[in-house]
């Protein structure tokens, strides 16, 4: 099983990163698990059609009845990937964090990965911070290996450096390690040789570049991944050459 957790700064486009590579990995044949690990809850929609699965912390806190099967927290979107959001507390009250950890601890007692038994598990976890919850997919020995995604730009590449050292942290305990780093590119000046030198100078790889395209905005617009709108075009032919890539990582 490939159990991927995709970092990076927020805005820099993780979700569309996770969701494209999703369907790429589905479209390959593969049973695909993904899990959002925001408060937003919004990882998933554009495997859904545009149309949200309701978050668990908002099941846990709203419904009288405690989940007694997956399929009551999830929802399946293209090519049946399965979609999780984790969700987060009332905003302003309580710790964001808690949800990853409450859906975690949940997933455990529903059997989720036994029962539906994947090949690909990605999370699609907020970056700014990792600490406390969002750590989690990463300490707990639920993904094996960190994507980080990046632009050339400088806060991106500063949130980048931040989660490398955060993920090198843990790597005496057998924890997650960093993989590489994705170039979401936002056609900054000199931005492939900035974060080709930031990748030289901190022994990473990056594993993946996808190119600044209307075609993907255009599809989220009508709650599509590129995957499924046009698996043709060149972005969309990009996204499941990466997947194949990340395949062929699997130990």
């Amino acid at each position: 099983m490939l159990k991927l957790a995709i970092y990076g700064k927020g805005g820099i486009g993780k979700s569309t990163m996770t969701a494209n590579l999703a369907a790429s990995f589905a479209s390959l044949g593969k049973r695909v698990i993904q899990i959002g690990c925001d408060p937003k809850a919004d990882s998933t929609i554009n495997l859904l059609g545009g149309k949200a699965v309701e978050p668990v912390m908002d099941y846990l806190r709203d419904r009288d009845d405690y989940p007694q099967d997956y399929r009551q927290i999830s929802a399946e979107g293209f090519r049946g990937v399965l979609c999780i959001e984790t969700g987060g507390p009332t905003p302003g009250l309580g710790c964001a964090g808690r949800g990853i950890i409450a859906t975690f601890q949940l997933l455990e007692e529903l059997k989720l990965f036994e029962r539906w038994k994947p090949d690909v598990v990605l999370y699609d976890v907020l970056g700014d911070v990792v600490c406390g919850g969002f750590a989690a997919p990463i300490r707990e020995g639920y993904a094996q290996k960190v994507l980080i995604v990046t632009s050339g730009e400088k806060m991106a590449l500063y949130a980048a450096d931040n989660i490398n050292r955060a993920v090198k942290n843990f790597e005496d305990r057998s924890y997650a390690r960093v993989l590489g780093l994705i170039l979401n590119h936002r056609n900054v000046e000199n931005e492939t040789q900035k974060v080709a030198a930031f990748a030289r100078e901190r022994n990473l790889k990056i594993v993946g570049e996808i190119p600044r395209s209307d075609d993907i905005i255009r599809f989220e617009e009508e709650g599509k991944t590129v995957i499924e709108g046009d698996p043709g075009l060149p972005v969309s032919r990009t996204f499941l050459e990466l997947a194949r890539t990340l395949l062929e990582t699997e130990t």
